[in-house]
Order: structure tokens, then sequence, then C-alpha cells
């Protein structure tokens, strides 16, 4: 009698280990899929967008639906330009204010997100340590946001932009699609509107005025700058006449 009642226990058991088993293994089919659907498309996305210029981004979209919350008509001001027409003191300008190591790094600048980190610990204001491959990267392929899985995304997508992109294609997108006002994104719709006239004739003062509010576009203004604004253009302009050739 008992000898039955441990066999029908155990064969219990084993039916159970077994259901338990199979469950596990479809789970794990699933991820290795989903996996390598998101390897796929995120690959062919990059590729895509080596050669064609993104035609928005998610922000334009998030900001748009703002606007409209606001009771105001959705605004997407946005032209773009070649790498060739967009004024050399804009290119510099963008370097000295974001990511002085650009044309060096792989994407990652180690020690600026040490100092970041550092500072943040320090202050309830968040300070970014991004390079402009990862703004890039995260302008283009993700939704905007803070936290440690878009992070992750961010710094896949940089790698393969680093990858697969040349440091001038990553400029010209760069430039292309950066936010730099309400409703207005890219240099060409920012040159326009702030000084009415094109990317490729900005001078260095107007190109650093712009480049100074790139951390915070809706909040300060190229054309009114406060103190702390005037202080930023004049190291811009400091870091720019250090540079040498731009070698993209």
């Amino acid at each position: 009698m008992n000898v039955k009642r441990t066999t029908k226990t155990n064969s219990r058991s084993a039916k159970s280990g077994s259901k338990l088993g199979s469950f596990f293994k479809l789970v794990w089919r699933v991820v290795k899929l989903a996996v390598i659907v998101f390897v796929v498309a995120s690959l062919s996305g990059v590729l895509l967008y080596r050669f064609v210029n993104p035609p928005f981004t998610w922000l334009m979209v998030q900001r748009g639906f703002e606007r409209k919350g606001r009771g105001l008509d959705w605004k997407v001001d946005k032209k773009w330009v070649s790498f060739n027409n967009i004024a050399d003191p804009m290119k510099r300008a963008a370097i000295a204010a974001e990511d002085q190591t650009f044309l060096e790094n792989h994407g990652f600048d180690f020690h600026a997100i040490q100092k970041a980190i550092i500072k943040n610990q320090k202050s309830k204001k968040l300070i970014g340590g991004s390079t402009i491959s990862q703004q890039t990267a995260k302008n283009v392929f993700l939704y905007p946001g803070r936290s440690f899985v878009r992070k992750g995304f961010e710094a896949w997508f940089t790698v393969l932009i680093e990858t697969f992109w040349s440091k001038k294609r990553i400029m010209e997108v760069y430039l292309n699609v950066i936010e730099m006002g309400d409703g207005i994104y890219g240099i060409e719709a920012a040159s326009q509107a702030y000084f009415h006239k094109p990317a490729a004739n900005l001078t260095n003062r107007q190109a650093a005025a712009i480049a100074v509010i790139f951390p915070s576009p809706l909040k300060w203004s190229a054309t009114h700058p406060t103190k702390y604004l005037k202080r930023r253009q004049y190291l811009i302009r400091a870091n720019m006449r250090r540079m040498g050739p731009l070698d993209f």
C-alpha cells in the first residue's frame, strides 16, 4: 500500500517537474526570440539611418502632444541640412559645449561620467555626462526619460552608431534632430528662428549662443541670455579658439 502511494507521489512530482521544465523552456525560447528580433531591428535601423535622414524623433512627438495639451497648435519646425551646409563654428561650438573629446572617444567619456556621478551625489540637480554620440543615440532611437533600462538601451545604440556611422554622420544627425527651442528642432530651424539666417552662415558668437542652450532649450534663449549663459558662452568661445582643425 505504501509502495503504491509512493509511486503515485513520485509520478505526480515527475509530471509537475516536467510541466515546470517545459514552461521554463518556453520562456527561454520567447526571451531568445525577443533578443534576436531586437538585435536585428536595432541593427537594421542604425544601418538605415546611416544613409537615410531620420524623419522624426520620439521627443518631437511627445512635445507635440504636450503643446496640444496646453491648447497650442502642433509645432515641429525643422529642416534637414547636410553636414557641409552647417557652419564650422557651429560644429566647434557643439563639441566645445557638449563633448570636447568627441573626435577621440568611442562614444563614451568615462572621465566625464565619473565626474557627473560624483557631482550628482552632492547635488539635487542631476548633471549629465553623455557624449554627443550618446545624445544622438537617445534622440534618434529612444524615448525621453531617465531610467537604468533606457540608459542600457542608450549604451547599446551608442556602440552601434560608433561602429557603423562616421563621426561626420553622427555630428550631422545630432545637429539636425536636437531640440533647440519650443517646437524648434535642428540647427537650420534654430538659426532661422534666432538669427534669421541659414546655418551655413552662423558666426562664432551666434554658434556659441545656440550651443549654450542645448541642456535646457525650453527654458533658455539664444537671443536673451542670462548672466549665467553669457559666462557659459564666453567659456565655449574660449574652447573653440583652442581647438585645432576638426578632422572629420
